[in-house]
Order: structure tokens, then sequence, then C-alpha cells
């Protein structure tokens, strides 16, 4: 006699082909921040026909598909990303990005494509179900503030007791998973910086205030705050991006901007790192006569997986692959996740899939313009999902 796992994993090998061409479709024609519309009509269309309870607009462009189950009290939520990036892709394939300037390199149509394939999934399967289920399709996960505040501002996470969500990873093979216990992405903060001091003729240095100088002994500096100010044993990542000054080679300029991201797994630490920033501004710009403005965003708050969620997601990744396929306890990733909006609210736990496959040569990063995945991972996704639902 099947198993249950048997079963999902028989209904999710029977989806594979349908769900690959949705994802391939998705890919084809990708679509940014909040201006998801014709990924939103075709996730909503593809739940309508499963007869769940279809929202659309929360969120302003969200999706949202209930599942309700005779009796059941309580809901767990499974929850994807619709929105691409606006980068080119590099890669030649059938379904490459259409849209100029747009590219699904982060995986997300992906991630679409398997929780409607989870939902099909579970509504084939919706006799074994004792839960309620909550399917959530997310607009503007890559740029900040992110989706995620606002779905939940329009009551997402209404009676919902858990939320899970998974992520492509080409670091791990096709049929791996990793999880992190406690944090699993940190939190991306943002700052901003100009850099005031006088400008003059570059052959008379003596009669300026040379604010190229000055920034870029603060830049020197800043890499003293992580390795004198905060314990060894934390994780912190600060990192000038851009340093922007100057018009011509014989002038000395008036000012210069920089700015840069802060990536912290603690509040603690985060508080302190942008307090000394600031310290170490202060004290370079005065020892050389300059002034200053500081402006810093927090970004997207830690991803924090949940204990209990975490023993769940565990125990369903034993069951539909070999010990040795699972990574646990996966490091953290300093990237930022706005996941981490449910994950401050009710119990979470997101999950790395294993999208790589080193023998085809599906190897990049996401955020890399020749990012792919090994197709065959997605139906572990669908699996998982259904899988989180069924436990």
């Amino acid at each position: 006699m099947k198993t249950l796992t048997d079963k999902i994993f028989d209904s999710c090998r029977f989806h594979f082909d349908d769900i690959v061409a949705i994802r391939r479709d998705i890919h084809m024609y990708p679509e940014t921040d909040f201006n998801v519309h014709r990924t939103a009509d075709i996730v909503a269309n593809q739940l309508k026909e499963l007869e769940l309870q279809v929202k659309t607009g929360i969120g302003k462009t969200g999706v949202v598909g209930d599942l309700e189950v005779s009796g059941a009290t309580k809901r767990i939520a499974l929850r994807a990303d619709m929105d691409a990036l606006p980068m080119q892709e590099l890669r030649n394939s059938p379904y490459k990005s259409r849209i100029d300037g747009k590219a699904h390199m982060c995986g997300h149509d992906a991630h679409t494509a398997m929780l409607i394939g989870a939902a099909k999934v579970i509504s084939q399967l919706k006799f074994e179900l004792k839960t309620n289920v909550r399917f959530i399709f997310q607009p503007s996960e890559e740029k900040f503030p992110g989706g995620a505040p606002v779905m939940i501002k329009d009551g997402v996470l209404d009676g919902v007791d858990q939320i899970y969500g998974l992520h492509v990873w080409p670091l791990l093979e096709s049929g791996q998973f990793a999880i992190c216990p406690g944090p699993a992405f940190g939190q991306p903060d943002v700052f901003e910086i100009e850099i005031k001091g006088k400008g003059g003729h570059a052959a008379f240095p003596q009669l300026a205030i040379d604010p190229i100088i000055v920034g870029s002994q603060f830049v020197s500096m800043l890499q003293s705050i992580a390795s004198r100010n905060v314990d060894g044993l934390e994780s912190v990542v600060i990192s000038v991006t851009q340093f922007h000054g100057g018009t011509a080679d014989n002038v000395i300029p008036q000012t210069v901007k920089l700015s840069g991201t802060v990536r912290t797994l603690k509040k603690e630490v985060q508080v302190k790192v942008q307090q000394r920033i600031e310290e170490v501004l202060a004290g370079i710009t005065s020892a050389h006569g300059a002034t200053y403005n500081f402006s810093y965003q927090e970004g997207y708050p830690v991803t924090y997986n949940h204990e209990q969620c975490v023993t769940e997601a565990l125990a369903v990744a034993e069951k539909l692959v070999d010990a040795k396929e699972i990574f646990y306890p996966y490091s953290p990733i300093l990237g930022g996740e706005d996941f981490g909006y449910y994950s401050q609210k009710i119990p979470a736990c997101f999950i790395f899939l294993g999208a790589g496959n080193k023998a085809k040569g599906i190897v990049n990063m996401c955020h890399d313009p020749r990012f792919d995945i090994d197709e065959k991972c997605m139906i572990y996704g669908m699996a998982v999902h259904a899988s989180l639902a069924f436990n």
C-alpha cells in the first residue's frame, strides 16, 4: 500500500510538466516590484480552477488562495514571491526573458510555479488533509520596503498558526534541502553619507579641505568596527559600495558621497554598528575640519526560523530524501528576505531547496545574469510544500 509520501510524489510527478510550462511562461515575461499583474492573473486563474477561495489585490497585487477543511481548527500558510529583478539575462534558452532589462534571476518564477503545483497536489489529496491551508503569492520581495508588510496589513496572516517559505539554492544540488535553526537571513541595512569639505585647486591642497582624503580614511576605518567593536563570534558585514566625488582632474571637490550596506543577524549588533559608523564618521570629519550628513535605513528584519517549525520542516525533509541530502544546521545567509516580516509575527520556517546541477553546468548563484535552476528540483519543492500541509 502506498504511503502518503508516495502519493504526494506521484501527484508532483503527474503535475510536473504543467508546472515547468508555467514556470517558463512566467520566466519569459518577468515583472518587477508590485507590477506583477500578468503573473498574478496566472496564479489566480490556476487557483480558481482548483475551487479555492481566491482573493486578488492583496498587498496591492498579491494573490491569496484558501483551502478550507471541514472541522479543522488550525491553518498553515505557504508563501511564494512573484517578482523578478531589474537586470538583463545573459543565458540563452528557449524560455529566456523577452522583456529587456527584467529577468527572473532569483528563482521567483519557480517559487510561484511550485506553490501552484503544491496547491494542485494538496487539492488532489485533500481527503487526507487535517488543517486549513493558505497559499500566499506575494509581490515585491526584491525591492525595499518589500511586499510582505502590505500583505500583512491586508490580513494575510489572520488566523494563520504557522507559515513556511522556500528559496531555490544553486549552491546545493537538486534533491537536497538545507535548514537554518534560528536566524536564516540577516537584516540588510543601507547607509548614505555626504562629506563636505572645502574645494580648491589641486595644486594647492593646503588651501582646501579634501573630502576625498576624509572619505578614504573613513572607508578604511569602517572595517575596524567589525574587527574591534563587535564580538568575533558574531556576524557582521560592512561594505561601502559607492564612492562618488569630483568633476575634474585639477579640482579638489567640495563634497563626496558614499553609500553602502550593513548586514547583521542580531538587533544588538545592528544597533552598535549603526552607532559606531556615525561616531567614526564624526571623528574623522572633525579631525579634518569637514562636516557630514548621515542617513541610515534599516532593511528587512532578520528572517527567523522558529524551533517548532524547524522541527516540522526537518521531519518532512526526512520523509522526502535521505538524511545525507539534508544540511542541518545550515549556516545563516547575510542576504535579506522580506519573509522576515512574517517570521516576526508568527512561527515560521524558511527552507533552502537545492536547485543546482554541476553536471549540467547549473552552478550560478542567485542574481547572477547566468542564473538558472535544474527544473527537477521543483518536484521536491512541490513535495515539501504539500508535505508540510499534510504533516
